[in-house]
């Protein structure tokens, strides 16, 4: 079956030249002229394209729009998501890596590049889906899983930001009167250190997540890593880390873990503050079946 791709261009030549340069090399391509009318026809197609290039300056909706209501819908949210611009000046291409686009390539186009990286990116984006397909379809049941109850002081839910000057900070967590309380912070900056060793400590543009045994601790952690655009730091963005810490999780809870910390990262941006325990609820539900 051949990968379907979403094209937005409001340049006709371009559209047309990439659109044939795609189909070409068995591509079905799909195209828009603006955000606005991309938006549109996404939610008129029945299945999702398996991959979204678009571009950026274009009338009606911009391509910095049209990608922040992709990211946000949970139906397109996973899609890989390309910018082909004009505007090539690193600002513009650390902005766009910021968001949280997948790749960034600029006009003239390439046309070897251009297939390279469409390829490479369904290929990922396949694997991953494999994997995940066969997670869901495994008969395994979590029920056992669960946590007991009166294990809920266990499970502890911190914020790490990144300092210029200090390193890793723990910034907050709760509960206080956690039986880990005396190592949560060391447990923070292991934490935020593992993470920076396997992603790079200026290679996180995007949210990442992931889930840790801290033997040393006899815990396991799920850690999520997001980073806004803040001029005042080094790099012009504060990174953060949030981390739910509990004696098991599994990778099943990983996965709901995961949805609740987008979300709450997203809220943290746009809000700047939080109410740990509200989320510290959420978390011990899934963890000790309360949410089932």
């Amino acid at each position: 079956m051949k990968s379907r791709i979403l094209l937005v261009e409001d340049n006709p030549d371009i559209l047309k030249y990439v659109q044939m340069t795609l189909e070409f090399n068995e591509y079905k391509v799909l195209t828009a002229m603006n955000g606005k009318d991309a938006l549109n026809l996404l939610s008129e197609c029945e299945d999702p394209p398996d991959l979204i290039i678009s571009d950026i300056m274009m009338p009606e909706m911009n391509g910095y729009d049209f990608f922040y209501e992709v990211s946000e819908h949970p139906k397109y949210c996973s899609i890989p998501f390309i910018f082909l611009t004009a505007l090539g000046s690193d600002e513009d291409i650390r902005l766009g890596k910021m968001l949280g686009v997948d790749d960034y390539l600029t006009k003239p186009i390439d046309e070897e590049d251009l297939l390279a990286v469409i390829s490479g990116k369904l290929k990922r984006n396949k694997r991953i889906s494999m994997i995940n397909k066969k997670m869901e379809d495994a008969e395994i049941s979590i029920e056992e899983d669960y946590l007991p109850k009166e294990q809920k002081d266990l499970i502890v839910l911190i914020k790490v930001v990144w300092d210029d000057r200090l390193g890793p900070v723990l910034e907050n967590y709760f509960p206080k009167n956690s039986k880990l309380e005396d190592s949560v912070k060391k447990i923070g900056s292991q934490l935020y250190d593992a993470i920076s060793s396997i992603y790079g400590q200026n290679s996180i543009t995007r949210a990442e997540g992931l889930l840790i045994n801290l033997r040393n601790f006899n815990i396991m952690a799920y850690t999520f890593f997001d980073s806004y655009i803040d001029d005042t730091f080094r790099g012009g963005r504060r990174d953060y880390m949030f981390s739910i810490l509990a004696p098991k999780i599994t990778y099943f809870h990983s996965l709901k873990i995961k949805k609740k910390f987008h979300e709450l990262s997203l809220f943290f941006k746009e809000n700047k503050e939080l109410d740990l325990k509200l989320y510290w609820d959420q978390f011990t539900d899934i963890l000790t079946g309360d949410s089932e």
